[in-house]
């Protein structure tokens, strides 16, 4: 029931005891930076987990090279949360720290700094990081990042999402902690999800009673460069997740709302800095994610056959007819 006590056993955490968790597909690009950041955390894991997706370039090597606790799955077993909870489950951590291949920490306590507030509050599940977009990013994808993470930490609790709606359960687990009973207690990260399991597992322990933290100390280089076709696949599969899992996200708001601050305030930066030759692509590609997203919403409507070509996880869609 939402808003119910938590019922799992709670207290304060040890945040030396901790499991860093990093699921790996053809990373070799990212993954020797990664590890080697890890390497001089001011605070670190008791082990670091990788499954691998049978990636087909070096991330195996590289992975045996660091010493990491290494398992690989074949690449069509690969479920955003059904692959991290195996992984959740298999670690030894009262913390487990979720990672994505792409995502680099900024300074050295970096790690130190995203679970540093489980020592002494009782009632929290999970922590998120800050993301900053990477040199290479693109105004989209920066503006993106500085939008949704901002220079100050927050908490969250059920009752904000009366006035943050969607905002109460954004997070990222590109770079996000959580406390391990929490986690089990939901039954870990739902699974069959075209995506978007951080979210839901975060919305869920709200609901239980938990707050969570996005703690902007705590600082990752990642961002994507999308085109303006997979700006609309992405948003597309976020309005099937709404729409797939609505009994939840309807109790959190509607996401009309954030998209038009989101809109409002990149056109802002834009005049500010008289780039006035990225108002074109700008609002196209704001378009594309509004119409991606009805879209998803309304993916029921459309013909089976094309469905699947409007989504960033084509694969997802295979899946769900062997079901």
């Amino acid at each position: 029931m939402a808003g119910d006590e938590p019922t799992s056993s709670r207290g304060v955490v040890d945040p030396m005891n901790l499991s860093i968790i990093i699921p790996v597909c053809n990373g070799e690009k990212y993954l020797r930076s990664l590890f080697e950041s890890l390497a001089s955390q001011t605070l670190q894991a008791e082990e670091i987990l990788v499954v691998d997706s049978s990636s087909t370039d070096g991330s195996v090597a590289i992975c045996n090279d660091f010493g990491v606790d290494l398992t690989i799955i074949a690449r069509e077993d690969f479920d955003h949360g059904g692959t991290r909870t195996m992984m959740a489950q298999k670690a030894r951590g009262e913390l487990l720290l979720f990672m994505t291949q792409d995502a680099i920490p900024k300074d050295d306590k970096a790690v130190e700094n995203l679970v540093a507030p489980f020592a002494d509050q009782e009632q929290l599940a999970m922590t998120y990081g800050r993301q900053l977009p990477r040199q290479d990013a693109s105004f989209a994808a920066a503006h993106l990042r500085h939008f949704n993470y901002l220079d100050q930490s927050m908490v969250r609790r059920y009752q904000d999402r009366k006035t943050a709606g969607l905002g109460t359960i954004f997070t990222s687990n590109s770079f996000a902690a959580f406390r391990a009973s929490a986690l089990a207690e939901i039954g870990y990260f739902k699974d069959s999800l075209i995506f978007g399991e951080d979210t839901f597992a975060a919305g869920r322990l709200l609901q239980k009673g938990y707050i969570a933290q996005y703690v902007s100390e705590a600082v990752v280089y990642h961002s994507h460069n999308y085109k303006i076709s997979q700006e609309f696949k992405r948003y597309f599969d976020i309005g099937v997740l709404h729409t797939v899992e609505a009994s939840l996200f309807k109790d959190f708001g509607r996401a009309e709302r954030k998209g038009g601050a989101y809109f409002k305030s990149g056109f802002a930066e834009i005049m500010q800095r008289r780039r006035f030759g990225l108002i074109a692509d700008f609002s196209v590609r704001t378009a594309m994610k509004y119409l991606g997203y009805k879209a998803g919403k309304n993916f029921e409507k459309l013909p089976a056959a094309v469905v699947p070509e409007l989504s960033l996880h084509k694969s997802w869609w295979s899946k769900q007819r062997q079901v």
